[in-house]
């Protein structure tokens, strides 16, 4: 489990510039947030949604505020939360490895982060002297586009493709190798490779996955307090459509 402590809620004015993002505060006070996410944020970016920033008082930042969390409009008229964090997602899977809430990934005696294979880095290795390794990379997927599935990449990602084929070579050398959807929005309930946006990654991973390369998929599930997320946890295992 992962908390946030000290949330601030406001509502999303715009996104610009990549890395930027004005937000009203519910106090009535504009700020300017960080917006921690490289990739396109399809359908993640509405303004008029409530979000949820991170406050710092770090004198050597530029910006005092994180856009941590966004709340969607869902088809059925409700709502659904989604990160746009993409450096929380590795924080989330080690919890639920370390908490054995992802099924495949337990047993491990040891973790081992940011893991360099060849001219690519693993997000993990863990490792057991009866099971052996596991290399494991960990994805963020917020998108979910209008026909109601979620999908990776939103971009194009030559960094993501790289890591495909770092996997399948490890599966083709009988080594275990795992590819982690991370499904940070509350209103996705399956995934796959999003071939309309990406084509080159659709492929990458099809011929990984017959390459023996494993792939799973766990949702986040939100704690509330007071209108606020304090706590998420990985515990959704979610079907894939590779």
């Amino acid at each position: 489990m992962m908390t946030y402590p000290g949330l601030v809620l406001g509502t999303l004015l715009r996104r610009y510039k990549r890395f930027l993002a004005d937000v009203r505060l519910d106090s009535g006070e504009e700020v300017v947030a960080h917006c921690p996410n490289t990739g396109s944020m399809k359908a993640v970016t509405v303004p008029g949604c409530r979000v949820w920033l991170s406050p710092s008082n770090n004198p050597k930042r530029k910006l005092a505020w994180t856009w941590e969390w966004i709340e969607l409009p869902e088809p059925d008229g409700g709502t659904a939360l989604a990160s746009v964090h993409t450096g929380r997602a590795n924080g989330l899977v080690e919890a639920a490895i370390n908490a054995g809430e992802i099924a495949p990934l337990t047993d491990y005696q040891t973790l081992k982060r940011e893991v360099k294979v060849g001219d690519a880095r693993l997000d993990f290795r863990l490792d057991d002297p009866e099971k052996g390794a596991a290399y494991v990379e960990v994805k963020q997927v917020a998108l979910k586009e209008e026909d109601g599935h979620g999908y990776f990449p939103d971009s194009v990602s030559v960094r993501g493709t790289k890591h495909l084929h770092t996997l399948a070579a490890l599966a083709e050398q009988g080594e275990r190798a795992v590819l982690l959807f991370c499904v940070a929005h509350e209103g996705i309930a399956d995934v796959a490779a999003a071939t309309h946006i990406d084509p080159t990654y659709a492929a990458a991973l099809s011929d990984a996955v017959n390459a023996g390369v494993e792939v799973v998929a766990y949702g986040v599930m939100v704690e509330w307090q007071q209108s606020v997320p304090v706590a998420a946890s990985l515990a959704r295992a979610l079907p894939g459509r590779v």
